[in-house]
């Protein structure tokens, strides 16, 4: 396969200070689309963005929470007047929680909603009505195999992720006759910083990996891939889908 071309697209990912965020964001801008990244920790955003153009990218950083309904509206300021306009939204800022039910506090709950669904409702609301003035646009959501099994101590992220997945399912249709595809990415273990916990303690990274058929943590490089795919022309007919990239997980 030739390599994909992103030449002449903008995208913004969320959450891309670190983690698979980060690493989309690279992959996109290594394709060749203009990024801008959102986050709040404005020194991860200026490394990331400093580590693309120095490989003759394009990179915007831009220090928003994604929970905010003005922030949201000052980041399709700022990549207007920065880069052009969106065409590619990722979606992927979010927040863990492993807590019991007893445990959980309504300010906890209440962030995780906020950050996980409420985020990705404010982004997309900012960003449609430039993907419909372009008649072209590819939003990802980056889902979770939570959206469709789950774990013990688990309820606000299989709660928050399953929502998401059914915002995707809603929103690929209610934009597909504007050129518009809206496409879920349900990632299994990947050795991010969000799975830490995990990896660090041997013993539940033992069993943890037991119970994975490919018996080994996602590489980051294999979401990268995949985003730039979905964003791409060649993705054109996929939209209200889910891609599950779990190692073999939820097919158990």
């Amino acid at each position: 396969m030739n390599k994909i071309s992103l030449s002449g697209h903008v995208a913004v990912i969320t959450g891309a200070s670190r983690g698979l965020g980060r690493q989309m964001a690279e992959a996109l801008a290594a394709s060749g689309a203009a990024v801008a990244l959102v986050a709040r920790n404005k020194a991860l955003l200026d490394e990331v963005a400093a580590g693309i153009r120095e490989k003759g990218g394009a990179a915007e950083p831009i220090v928003a929470d994604v929970t905010d309904e003005p922030a949201a509206a000052e980041v399709v300021q700022t990549v207007t007047e920065s880069l052009g306009g969106c065409d590619i939204l990722i979606n992927n800022a979010g927040i863990n929680n492993r807590k019991s039910i007893e445990d959980f506090t309504l300010e906890e709950w209440n962030e995780i909603l906020a950050v996980n669904l409420t985020g990705p409702f404010l982004m997309s609301r900012a960003f449609v009505p430039g993907m419909k003035e372009k008649g072209w646009g590819r939003i990802v959501n980056m889902t979770s195999i939570m959206s469709h099994v789950s774990l013990p101590n688990r309820t606000g992220y299989s709660t928050t992720k399953a929502g998401l997945l059914g915002f995707t399912r809603s929103l690929a249709l209610e934009l597909a006759a504007h050129d518009i595809t809206v496409n879920g990415i349900s990632p299994g273990p990947f050795a991010t910083e969000m799975n830490k916990p995990l990896i660090q303690d041997p013993e539940k990274n033992r069993q943890f990996l037991e119970r994975l058929p490919l018996g080994r943590w996602g590489k980051v490089e294999e979401i990268g891939r995949l985003a730039v795919y979905l964003c791409s022309e060649d993705a054109g007919f996929i939209t209200g889908a889910d891609i599950v990239i779990d190692g073999g997980w939820t097919a158990q």
